[in-house]
């Protein structure tokens, strides 16, 4: 991936809907190039698709969080398996340094909100963890 298709994705996390000529303008280069582009990111797996975000996304999950995780010995593929398997869970990300996986958390309420966590907390080989509650999104890609 070289300079214009970082530039490229991010046009694309501007708006995700823009035609090709907008986007090639913006990148001063032919909608040609850009079509190729876009058709070489995907098929090399960089650009996995596109998505929409909606407000009732945010009002269907009023409590969110982060919680990172640190995992025993060769339990981390397990424990994502099963972390993937909850409804409340939105993302995993596996990590480096402390903790092994950052999981993003959305509930209704604190209360089920907590309850996640304490179900999470009781998987085979986690060890520690702790969490932040996202208070307020600044900027959204």
């Amino acid at each position: 991936m070289d300079e214009l298709d970082g530039r490229l994705i991010a046009a694309l996390r501007h708006d995700a809907r823009a035609p090709l000529s907008e986007l090639a303008s913006r990148l001063g280069v032919s909608r040609a190039t850009v079509r190729s582009r876009l058709a070489r990111l995907q098929a090399d797996g960089d650009l996995l698709g596109f998505s929409v975000m909606l407000r009732s996304d945010q009002i269907r999950d009023p409590v969110r969080g982060l919680m990172m995780i640190a995992i025993e010995g060769r339990g981390t593929e397990r424990i994502i398996r099963q972390l993937r398997a909850l409804p409340e869970v939105r993302h995993v990300w596996s990590t480096n340094g402390r903790w092994d996986v950052i999981v993003e958390i959305g509930t209704t309420t604190l209360e089920a909100f907590d309850q996640q966590l304490s179900r999470i907390r009781l998987f085979d080989g986690v060890t520690a963890s702790e969490t932040s509650l996202l208070l307020s999104t600044r900027k959204a890609s």
